[in-house]
């Protein structure tokens, strides 16, 4: 077997055992359809290297002390700093919304801080690390309308365009001409795009290059959204400032 395929089942093991908490060889064989034999040989290899652990009296497998120790210095890697995350947490309680900072990092557009309480609610599906939809979330269009054009169409090719609701644009003609609107005001507004009844806005953060690296955004009720407009832009453009300003004296 090519040393690609050993490599895609050895990782398509673990999400297997992830995506369940724990599982047994057997769930794990059955799940991917590849041979019983073959996945007790993966799992116990696994367990060997330290990225699965083996609950022998249960007879299933977890995720083992290495996984989380990658995972770890993800995390530590992609932390937002500490006036970022300040900056974040000030524009929540300043508007009254989830707040979030996004930054574009390799080939990927990531979720990196949010703020948010049980009053305001982070929209579900946001997490830390979060890199998905970036067509249908605010932050994602801001990021994307500050790449050459080539690099945002082959950002769009590799990772798709999925419709998530009913106003989710998808034709790559009009999301073009959608960013083109986002370059040009500064700032990007999704309605009902991501998430039913929910509506999102984001404003480009600067390095010392002028460069959009990052991006503050908010999200709530769309019902909400055409009142407090003039208000949001006027917080988000505060807040990025104080953002694309220390950023320009770090670097």
């Amino acid at each position: 077997m090519p040393q690609t395929a050993v490599i895609t089942r050895v990782f398509s093991v673990l999400e297997a055992v992830s995506g369940s908490g724990s599982a047994s060889a057997k769930e794990v064989a059955e799940r991917l359809e590849i041979p019983l034999p073959t996945v007790y040989r993966l799992l116990h290899e696994l367990v060997d290297a330290g990225y699965l652990t083996h609950l022998r009296k249960a007879g299933r497998f977890e995720l083992g002390p290495k996984v989380f120790d990658l995972g770890l210095s993800f995390r530590q890697r992609l932390i937002a700093p500490s006036p970022i995350r300040q900056a974040t947490d000030e524009l929540h309680r300043t508007l009254g919304t989830a707040a979030y900072f996004a930054i574009y990092r390799g080939s990927d557009i990531l979720l990196t801080h949010l703020s948010d309480c049980e009053t305001h609610p982070r929209l579900r599906p946001l997490r830390f690390g979060f890199h998905e939809a970036a067509h249908a979330t605010a932050f994602g269009k801001i990021l994307l309308s500050g790449m050459p054009e080539d690099q945002c169409s082959a950002y769009l090719r590799a990772r798709g365009m999925v419709r998530l609701t009913e106003h989710t644009i998808v034709d790559p003609v009009l999301l073009a001409d959608h960013l083109q609107d986002v370059s040009t005001r500064g700032i990007a507004w999704e309605q009902e795009e991501f998430i039913a009844r929910q509506t999102c806005a984001a404003v480009g953060i600067r390095n010392a290059q002028g460069v959009n690296v990052g991006a503050l955004a908010i999200s709530m009720p769309a019902q909400q959204g055409s009142s407090r407009e003039r208000e949001v832009e006027a917080a988000l453009r505060e807040y990025a400032g104080r953002c694309s300003r220390y950023l320009r004296a770090a670097g």
